[in-house]
């Protein structure tokens, strides 16, 4: 079992809601029983007790008010999603923390959440009518300027750039919210380029896969913020795949909003990544191909 390997301790269930926990030393006995009451409180708030839950649990325990109702990202009539990580539960309570940031980045390599978070917290305000629209971009750069000889209209042609933003809104969301409020007009998809010249007023604002802006595009995305609206910034400073002349934006803007009031800044490491345990082992091995071979232009 995960808990008694990573704690040193024996559960066992004697009768109906009762666990019995024996170990060795007081302490992993003290430390499981904090462990077990945390996966209790999660339960109550209407999460699922699955094996990643429990690797939560574990990788938080050090971290002060782990069951945290404040953490949880709630979509009514949809799913429920709580922090994994401290990174994750850092960016969460900067998503969530609306009165200090209004432009958030979360950035780090795939699998780590960064996207999902920020789909699901943009997903709970709209469903909510905290936000009249949720806004979400991503640059089509394999399609260039071919763009529009693709078929259909604007969001048929740019869904297949956005199939990942789609998948976790439909899991956050459920399949018949999601195509009711696409229907309505509350869910709005565009790439980058049709961004320009509008200013975005009471709406989420995600944009997806940073690291391929240009840094003109990242000031021109970064300034449509309007009235009463908010955008998460995601993206992977590594994986540019834009052509080596023009510099991606994203670390460019990370650089000069450092220290910038009204904006958060977490930064995702391998040891964040929640998707597959082989995805963390995989960022490792590049990582350490990166340290032997040197430093490579990411653009």
């Amino acid at each position: 079992m995960i808990l008694e390997q990573a704690l040193d301790v024996r559960l066992s269930a004697p009768g109906r809601g009762q666990i019995i926990i024996t170990a060795d030393m007081p302490e992993a006995r003290q430390e499981a029983r904090h462990v077990v009451q945390t996966l209790y409180d999660r339960l109550e708030h209407g999460l699922t007790c699955d094996e990643a839950m429990v690797q939560s649990v574990l990788r938080l325990r050090d971290a002060p008010d782990t069951g945290d109702e404040g953490d949880v990202i709630r979509v009514p009539r949809g799913s429920s999603l709580i922090p994994r990580t401290p990174r994750q539960r850092e960016y969460v309570r900067a998503l969530k923390d609306a009165g200090q940031y209004d432009l958030i980045f979360g950035v780090g390599p795939a699998g780590t959440g960064k996207t999902l978070l920020a789909v699901a917290y943009g997903a709970s305000l709209l469903v909510r009518r905290e936000v009249e629209k949720l806004i979400i971009t991503r640059p089509a750069v394999e399609a260039g300027e071919k763009l529009g000889f693709l078929p259909g209209d604007l969001t048929e042609k740019v869904d297949p750039y956005l199939l990942p933003v789609w998948d976790a809104l439909a899991d956050t969301m459920g399949r018949s919210q999601l195509e009711k409020m696409r229907e309505d007009g509350r869910i709005e998809v565009a790439p980058i380029a049709f961004m320009r010249g509008r200013t975005l007023n009471r709406a989420f604002i995600i944009v997806d896969e940073a690291q391929n802006t240009s840094r003109a595009q990242m000031q021109m995305v970064l300034t449509r913020l309007g009235e009463g609206s908010r955008m998460a910034v995601t993206g992977d400073p590594t994986q540019c795949d834009l052509h080596p002349r023009d510099p991606s934006g994203l670390p460019h803007a990370l650089q000069i909003l450092s220290n910038t009031r009204g904006v958060s800044i977490t930064r995702f490491a391998r040891e964040d990544v929640v998707r597959h345990d082989l995805v963390a082992r995989i960022v490792a091995a590049y990582e350490e191909d990166a340290r032997q071979t040197g430093p490579r232009d990411t653009r």
